[in-house]
């Protein structure tokens, strides 16, 4: 539609232009099957719980993209979706204001964000937001704040995703790996994060009494990972078993059933070279999880 020269008439258009596009969108969104929060935008305060606050300052003013603005301080979440688009009938009014000031060339102030990562999350100014990416800007004025989190915030996060986060963050508190050795670490499943800090623990506890003296969580994580880990991944990628998923996925698959059967079986280190190397099936005994393993495995 072109516009017709007259301002405050332009912007009731672009209003409900904006709100037909988010319809579009949502039934777009049911004929692929995609879950409800790809949509939503991104609570400020559950992203920076889940990813862990560590600091705080104050970076003043930037020119920000529009498209990395997902999220919100204020918990407007009925309002706008994550790109913007009005989901409310209710924010019409001011809305159509900002969007006539801004047709008669008026000057808008900067709005105020927080960063965390790549992404920003809006404190003040989500009209103005949704009013600037409808006229098609690509970039805004922001005064930010920038947080800094254990862990970092990509562009692809969704609400979903938080609880896996915090577990995450959790798993390198407890096993502080060096920062260029985390990213092999990627589970899909919150417990199995749990699960492997506790087996990694357990290792490192078996590794101080063989050595003779206390290791910091640190220098077990290092070992762990040089002296059990990459080579248990090596032995898995050679054979071309452990299933799928990431190599830390089919690396738990064997160490659940290493420790399985270690509590049923004789402590023997020949487990795990059966376990690499030879087939098991119901002469490992009745256990369930152990059967689920297997079953992952094939």
């Amino acid at each position: 539609m072109k516009d017709t020269g007259l301002p405050q008439q332009d912007a009731q258009s672009d209003f409900a232009r904006q709100r037909r596009r988010r319809a579009y969108s949502k039934i777009a969104s049911r004929l692929r099957f995609e879950p409800d929060d790809v949509s939503m935008m991104l609570p400020f305060e559950e992203v920076v719980a889940a990813l862990g606050r560590r600091s705080e300052r104050d970076i003043g003013i930037h020119e920000i993209r529009l498209d990395s603005i997902v999220g919100t301080v204020a918990r407007r979440h009925g309002e706008f979706d994550r790109n913007f688009r009005p989901t409310s009938p209710g924010v019409r009014s001011r809305w159509e204001r900002i969007a006539t000031a801004r047709r008669r060339g008026q000057t808008m102030p900067p709005i105020d964000v927080y960063r965390i990562g790549e992404l920003h999350f809006v404190q003040d100014g989500h009209h103005r937001v949704s009013v600037a990416r409808a006229l098609g800007d690509t970039h805004i004025e922001a005064h930010v704040r920038e947080v800094r989190t254990a862990l970092g915030a990509e562009s692809e996060l969704r609400l979903r995703d938080l609880p896996l986060k915090h577990h995450e963050r959790v798993f390198h508190e407890r096993v502080p790996l060096p920062a260029e050795l985390r990213g092999r670490i990627k589970l899909s499943d919150e417990w199995r994060y749990a699960q492997l800090g506790t087996l990694v623990e357990a290792w490192g506890l078996r590794a101080s009494h063989a050595r003779g003296e206390l290791l910091s969580r640190e220098d077990i994580a290092l070992a762990w990972f040089r002296e059990e880990y990459e080579p248990v991944v090596e032995a898995l990628s050679e054979a071309g078993i452990g299933g799928q998923g990431s190599e830390t996925e089919r690396y738990m698959r064997i160490a659940m059933l290493r420790y399985l059967l270690l509590t049923s079986h004789e402590g023997t280190e020949a487990i795990l070279d059966r376990l690499l190397h030879e087939p098991l099936g119901p002469s490992v005994g009745e256990d369930t999880m152990v059967h689920q393993i297997l079953k992952e495995m094939d």
